[in-house]
């Protein structure tokens, strides 16, 4: 049986800040290059899913190095920044490190080493691009004007379509539970990194 590591009291190490930093850049450019299936309408709200459940696997091989309260805080804190100035708009400023620290406070309830609670973070951090859809529904008028002058009125339709008003707790909830999802496939995928790790 591997020892299961204990948190430590102090605070954050350099070596937690480059794990921060390595695996954000990793997350981050795996949503990006997935996210460019939005260039047909129909998988923008898909998004929503198809992300968390990819983003399961590096976010689980990170909680194989968390052990400190504020690692995925930081991470969907620079998530939501980098989203923001990539041009999602203002929301995910505050998805991101809303989500990020909901998430770290699920994991410290199990001490860091409970992969159950690993599994509802990731979920529970996904709904940090709800801050992506969030301009869509409350500006609606102004989005869409903006969306068909630079891909045309047949693709703001489209998306329209398929992105109504009524469809942001859906996206939500939908992107939680693929985050959870996606994390169990993580966890399966990374087992003996999780042993390792002393995570059960």
């Amino acid at each position: 049986m591997p020892e299961t590591p204990s948190v430590k009291k102090k605070g954050l190490q350099p070596k937690d800040l480059i794990n921060i930093g390595i695996f954000t850049a990793l997350y981050f450019i795996i949503i990006m290059a997935v996210a460019m299936l939005g260039y047909v309408p129909i998988f923008i709200p898909l998004l929503s899913v198809i992300c968390p459940l990819i983003g399961g696997i590096p976010y689980m091989l990170y909680i194989t190095k968390v052990r400190h309260f504020g690692m995925v805080f930081i991470m969907g804190t620079i998530l939501g920044l980098l989203m923001g100035l990539g041009g999602m708009g203002v929301y995910a400023f505050i998805t991101g490190p809303v989500c990020g620290l909901l998430a770290d406070l699920v994991l410290r309830s199990g001490n860091y080493n409970s992969a159950g609670r690993a599994v509802i973070s990731h979920g529970v951090l996904s709904v940090w691009l709800i801050g992506n859809y969030i301009p869509i529904v409350m500006n609606r008028a102004s989005y869409f004007a903006g969306i068909a002058s630079g891909y045309g009125q047949e693709y703001a339709n489209a998306l329209s379509s398929y992105i109504p008003d009524w469809s942001l707790l859906p996206l939500a909830l939908a992107a939680c539970i693929a985050g959870c999802i996606g994390a169990v496939i993580g966890k399966k995928l990374l087992h003996k990194h999780f042993e390792r790790a002393g995570i059960a």
